[in-house]
């Protein structure tokens, strides 16, 4: 039986909804590494309510800190439409300020890991992911026009830096292998708490559609599945609709079923809650958002002879070694290149472009 948390919460209130969470949840932080991973899908303001909001991360950056881990870092990695300029998307947002001292920018350190043989036989994980004894996953209340919504398990995609994430929607090829391929990137280091803001949530045609609503509640629980079945009820869908949510459960990640959850708190439906089509057509089919994927898999970054210093971080911290010196000047090669940016995050000179 799964446990999940629904709370009242409003952004001046919400540490309370919080501790809550922590009291169902119980997590052993004493003398551990903790990483806190919002939602940060682009550079935008804290009132468009496409980003976990700062209100939500301080509360829980404050509960972390109550309970003497010995090191918090909190961080994420952009999404297909905003990376490689962390600092200034965790600016714009709000969150670095409700970071405070524990911000750490995830994407200069991906280790590679193996992934799928039959598509791509690694990707690039967060280093810090990798290594941290707790992780605690901060998703946002959203509709999503090709998972048709976005929770706790989507929310994992963010642990992939740079554009491999556009790389993996290219290679998907359907918005149903796409479902499948968030799960398998959400297994590559599952979270072990999930605190989901829901005081401000949006419908229509997410990720960032301009189409909020009021719900006024913060969500909690361990397991994924579970979370991400109630939030779909709540936005008046049925969970086995979604092949994310199946493929989960088949893997025995969780299980959606009511009679497999119980509530601490009530669930109630929100009515006339817009989401987009159950195909993914809202993005599978839209020319506009193709176009903007296509070119990110297609970018690879390059050096920039009048800036470059030829210091060599860039080649130290490739993760597949794909980048050599040739002349005092980095190359990175286009075939072994895994789209991730590290590169471009670690250079000092900022000498790395995207070409």
């Amino acid at each position: 039986m799964h446990l999940v948390m629904i709370h009242p919460a409003t952004y001046d209130n919400c540490r309370a909804a919080v501790e809550r969470a922590f009291e169902l949840f119980p997590q052993d932080l004493t003398g551990k590494k903790v990483v806190i991973k919002p939602n940060v899908l682009r550079a935008s303001t804290a009132d468009e309510h496409i980003v976990t909001h700062p209100a939500v991360l301080r509360a829980v950056v404050a509960a972390v800190e109550q309970r003497a881990p010995q090191e918090i870092v909190v961080g994420d990695n952009p999404g297909l439409f905003s990376y490689g300029d962390n600092e200034s998307t965790f600016e714009k947002t709000g969150l670095m300020a409700a970071a405070g001292k524990y911000y750490r920018n995830l994407g200069d350190s991906p280790r590679p890991i193996a992934f799928l043989p039959e598509l791509i036989p690694e990707v690039g994980v967060s280093r810090e992911i990798l290594d941290t004894d707790i992780l605690i996953s901060l998703p946002k209340f959203k509709s999503h026009g090709l998972t048709v919504m976005t929770g706790a398990i989507k929310n994992s995609y963010g642990i992939l830096p740079g554009a491999q994430k556009a790389r993996l929607h290219r290679m998907a090829g359907t918005p149903e292998r796409f479902h499948e391929l968030i799960v398998d990137v959400f297994r590559l280091r599952i979270p072990d708490l999930f605190i989901l803001d829901a005081v401000v949530g949006m419908e229509g045609n997410g990720p960032a559609s301009p189409d909020l609503r009021e719900i006024g509640l913060v969500l909690a629980a361990d397991n994924a599945v579970a979370l991400d079945g109630v939030v779909a009820r709540m936005m008046g869908l049925e969970p086995g609709r979604l092949r994310f949510l199946q493929k989960a459960r088949e893997l025995g990640l969780g299980d959606f079923d009511e009679q497999k959850i119980s509530l601490d708190g009530e669930l109630r439906i929100i009515p006339d809650f817009k989401v987009p089509p159950l195909g993914g057509e809202a993005i599978a089919c839209n020319e506009a958002v193709q176009e903007i994927i296509k070119g990110r898999t297609r970018v690879r970054p390059a050096a920039d002879p009048d800036l470059c210093t030829a210091c060599g971080l860039c080649v130290e911290h490739c993760p597949v070694e794909a980048i050599t010196m040739e002349a005092d000047l980095p190359v990175a090669d286009a075939e072994t290149c895994i789209t991730c940016f590290c590169c471009q995050e670690i250079c000092p000179d900022k000498a790395m472009t995207l070409d």
